[in-house]
């Protein structure tokens, strides 16, 4: 059975990127018994938190380096012996997040562990472990920090998701934990602190096995634990209400004594399949608020569940058209009939009745002469213009040719470095980068082989290479060569801050970008951005044989980079 009983004391995920809220009564409970959230700990429960209240936090403070690398800038969290911080990666010049706790501390050997396993998994889909260390009595995990991230919780505050997001978020959460259970891994503790969306819509983990371990939690049945927390979630996100009792998270509870409602009950329009989903991972001992199908209790079951539904695609962008081009309500047919479209549907001319009296009959002789003159002069001028063709053309007196207005050539830069690009810190070819600007078209850089594509994400952002131009100078173009044609390569330029930049291309400025079936992607930019580093980053690649190098899948090599300015 899951530790419930932890929730009255922590609401908020402590995964070192937002501040913990203490509030009594929250829950991450089944739903079926509020009793059994709210209930007092049991003996062992109340031995093991009393061992662990007598170990404190260690006394650190911001500046301190872990490592002579981690620089602690900032105490999220200080809770039952351990802290959370946000610190400093000095080496790679980027945020992370770091769990503290002394060596003595009862847990500490099982938060080792599970971080460490955690890391083994690698899956991009969870905020990453990048360091699990016990040095000087003390114990620190290192995880990733995401700062283009933004919390479920956050997002719930301004309303319920749109029926797209929560079929991407059900899809991307609950295909992650099936494969972390593979692993043998669980989390225990995923609640909306714990759910990140990114500035390219990826929804993300953060906590495995870390954050359970940390709060000593331990159950009978992680997969059931972790499946209702997904439909929790779901609930959440259709509803914008916390599907128990009492509040948490930001949202209300549901009405007191009423039990689980669906969520197509709570709210108007929300989306029936969805609403489903969520009341079949909501189970409770083997019985479900769903009359229809039978309950979800593992990772797994969920994702054949939603396999099973019709794909929920993203709404249509509505077109606004500017005010200069915007019809008035005349011509918008207030009176319900359509506008003429000139393209399709000629005005028709009615011509006037014919003239009958005597000045009527001049006006038609006169419109009459008219007509034969115009067609003599016509005719006339016709063989002049025949009879002139074949006549010696004299020579026009050559007149300066003004040349201000011409572009000037457009200068390619000099690159004097390069190093992969690997934010999420799984790089594919580090060693070979040189080959994309040594002027050689048969050596390369090549990423690994995608078993899906042609876009990488959700499993991983994108490759790329981040280049020095030695000093700061205007980008505008680059041309790049590629290995691979086929659909489809897409192409970003971005500016970087340094050659060994972990910082998410979401936070730099865009230069530009481009998609390409052939071997060659020709990035334009509107105007020219000024910096001394770019990033060539693929997001799509297209589907290739078996090399010598790996098999077939979706994946793509860079020859030859050109930067223009």
């Amino acid at each position: 059975m899951a530790d419930r009983s932890t929730a009255a004391v922590d609401v908020a995920d402590t995964s070192g990127e937002e501040p913990l809220t203490a509030k009594a009564g929250a829950s991450t409970g089944d739903g079926k018994s509020r009793e059994r959230e709210t209930a007092p700990q049991s003996r062992e429960e109340t031995d093991r938190a009393g061992s662990s209240a007598t170990v404190s936090a260690p006394e650190l403070h911001s500046g301190h380096k872990l490592a002579r690398r981690y620089r602690l800038e900032e105490c999220l969290t200080r809770l039952d012996g351990f802290s959370s911080w946000r610190a400093v990666d000095e080496k790679l010049r980027r945020a992370v997040g770091v769990h503290l706790l002394p060596a003595d501390h009862p847990r500490a050997r099982s938060v080792l562990a599970a971080a460490r396993s955690a890391a083994l998994l690698g899956d991009p889909r969870f905020v990453q472990v990048l360091d699990a260390v016990e040095e000087d009595e003390i114990v620190y995990v290192v995880h990733e920090w995401l700062p283009d991230a933004t919390e479920l919780t956050a997002l719930l505050a301004a309303g319920p998701l749109e029926a797209h997001d929560v079929y991407q978020l059900a899809q991307q959460i609950s295909q992650a934990m099936a494969a972390a259970h593979r692993e043998g891994l669980s989390h225990l503790r995923l609640n909306p602190g714990a759910v990140l969306r990114t500035s390219t819509g990826q929804w993300r983990v953060r906590g495995l096995a870390v954050n359970a371990a940390l709060r000593g939690i331990d159950v009978d049945s992680p997969q059931r634990t972790d499946t209702e927390a997904i439909g929790a979630l779901l609930y959440a996100a259709l509803t914008q209400r916390w599907p128990y009792e009492d509040d948490a998270y930001g949202l209300s509870g549901l009405p007191k004594g009423m039990g689980l409602i669906a969520p197509d009950q709570v709210r108007a329009g929300v989306h029936r399949g969805l609403s489903e989903l969520a009341m079949r991972a909501l189970a409770n001992d083997g019985s479900t608020a769903s009359r229809q199908e039978s309950p979800c209790t593992t990772p797994d079951e969920l994702v054949r569940a939603i396999a099973e539904m019709p794909r929920i695609r993203p709404p249509e962008p509505v077109f606004t058209a500017p005010p200069e081009y915007q019809r008035t309500s005349y011509q918008q047919g207030s009176y319900g009939r359509p506008a003429p479209h000139a393209a399709q549907t000629a005005p028709v001319i009615v011509p006037p009745p014919p003239l009958q009296s005597r000045t009527g009959k001049a006006l038609k002789w006169g419109v009459a002469a008219l007509l034969i003159a115009a067609l003599g002069l016509g005719s006339w001028q016709l063989a002049d213009a025949l009879m002139n063709r074949d006549a010696p053309q004299q020579p026009e007196t050559s007149q300066p040719v003004d040349t201000t207005d011409e572009k000037p050539e457009i200068a390619t830069h000099k690159i004097t470095g390069a190093a992969e690009y690997a934010p999420d810190g799984a790089p594919q070819n580090a060693d070979s980068v040189g080959n994309t600007y040594d002027g050689d078209s048969s050596t390369y850089w090549r990423s690994r082989s995608f078993v899906d594509g042609p876009r990488l994400a959700p499993y991983k952002q994108g490759v790329g290479i981040v280049y020095d131009l030695g000093a700061e100078k205007d980008v505008s173009a680059a041309s790049i060569g590629l290995r691979y044609s086929g659909d489809r390569t897409t192409v970003e330029l971005y500016a970087a801050d340094s050659l060994s930049s972990g910082t998410p291309v979401g936070s730099m400025k865009k230069i530009g970008t481009a998609t390409t079936r052939s071997t060659t992607a020709k990035v334009e930019a509107k105007e020219a951005v000024k910096t001394r580093y770019v990033v060539v980053w693929l997001t799509h690649v297209p589907q290739a044989p078996r090399d010598q190098y790996s098999g077939s899948g979706y994946k793509q090599a860079i020859t030859d980079v050109k930067l223009r300015g």
